[in-house]
């Protein structure tokens, strides 16, 4: 689980340098919040919405050698796209560095459930603390190596990924030895739920609307509040870290309650908290920022559990789904919020981030129970007393 954790940590490493590239892009190539959303929409279009074939791809056939040159595609990617001398060249680079991230996820994320057993829930927090951990030291990093050398030195955000690459292939063999027969997984799985699969991908999508809002805008509403950039991207750090811990805390209660209990209340919240972090602001609204990483991030292994369990037959699409296809929703809103902004305002494009959640939870009230669902078709084929 380690290494898998690993690997996730280098794929989210380069994921969450972006949204402190920004800032530092924005004034290079003068560009409007339209524009800057259109970069975190190329990075979506490529890591997420297409997630879902790779884990068809690796559901059919299998495909161990996705999580190296996942790892290592998504950090070079990423690093000369920080020294690009256009902005189109920036928006090439950055698919290019989404296509390792949406190679690396369902592979990493299937093998994290095999290597899980019966704690999947706890399993998959661990395997996610590790891309949270990327996502919330990549835009420290990236905000001191581009402080200290210029644009170029994102050259060196490239060193993560390869060095996790290596890892992963000289233990591949290993890995390979959890992996279930295929004939013993058909044995023990339920039937595919595709209605519940449906409300699911609902509330991760309009969750993700107010998440990818947050990401692509807090350093640039620090910015226009009269904070530096740092300031920004420290407090995107802050709010990527309570994640993490948020992911430690809430795998264990999904264990404990449910999936589906602990991903309803932490929809509920994450709303009223946006708006907190946009009205008062301040200490209060560093907390709330940091809140809702710990309400949004700390449920994505919830989610994944409960999108395998919702299909139990094709746990790579699943994996590719959740963290893919809805997930990657939210880079659409990305550009269309930066339009609004312009449009408008960024309060006011902030205030529509802040609306999606509502109607997510809505959606997330009518989720069954994928847990009990589980043990009562298992118990009607008589594979448990």
């Amino acid at each position: 689980m380690a290494l898998l954790s690993s690997g996730h940590f280098a794929t989210d490493f380069s994921n969450g340098a972006l949204p402190a590239l920004l800032p530092f892009l924005k004034d290079r190539f003068s560009l409007s919040y339209t524009a800057v959303g259109a970069v975190i929409l190329a990075s979506q279009a490529s890591s997420s919405l297409i997630q879902p074939l790779f884990g068809l791809w690796s559901d059919r056939r299998g495909a161990m050698w996705l999580l190296p040159a996942g790892v290592a595609v998504a950090g070079v990617g990423i690093a000369v796209a920080a020294d690009a001398p256009s902005y189109w060249l920036v928006l090439v680079l950055v698919l290019v560095s989404g296509l390792g991230s949406a190679a690396y996820h369902p592979e990493g994320s299937k093998f994290a459930g095999f290597v899980s057993g019966r704690k999947r829930a706890s399993g998959m927090s661990w395997f996610s603390i590790g891309g949270n951990l990327g996502f919330g030291i990549g835009p420290i990093a990236t905000t001191a190596v581009v402080v200290a050398f210029g644009l170029r030195g994102g050259l060196f955000l490239a060193i993560p990924g390869l060095a996790v690459a290596a890892a992963l292939l000289v233990a591949a063999s290993y890995l390979r030895s959890f992996a279930p027969e295929p004939g013993a997984a058909r044995a023990v799985t339920g039937r595919d739920d595709p209605y519940a699969m449906k409300l699911l991908l609902g509330v991760i999508a309009l969750r993700s609307v107010a998440w990818f809002g947050l990401i692509t805008f807090v350093p640039l509403w620090e910015v226009s509040l009269g904070h530096s950039k740092s300031h920004g991207n420290h407090l995107l750090a802050l709010m990527l870290f309570a994640g993490g811990v948020g992911t430690l805390a809430l795998g264990p209660l999904a264990d404990r309650f449910g999936p589906r209990s602990v991903l309803l209340a932490s929809v509920v919240a994450t709303g009223p908290l946006v708006l907190v972090f946009v009205l008062v602001g301040g200490v209060p609204g560093a907390i709330a920022l940091a809140l809702t990483g710990t309400c949004v991030v700390g449920t994505f292994g919830v989610t994944m559990v409960m999108g395998q369990e919702y299909m139990p037959r094709h746990v790579g699409m699943a994996s590719g789904l959740v963290i893919g296809l809805s997930v990657g929703l939210g880079g659409v809103a990305a550009l269309a919020l930066g339009r609004l902004a312009d449009m408008t305002s960024l309060r006011t494009a902030l205030f529509v981030a802040a609306g999606a959640p509502l109607a997510a939870s809505v959606l997330a009230f009518m989720l069954p129970r994928a847990r009990r669902r589980e043990r009562l078709e298992t118990a009607e084929v008589g594979l448990v007393p």
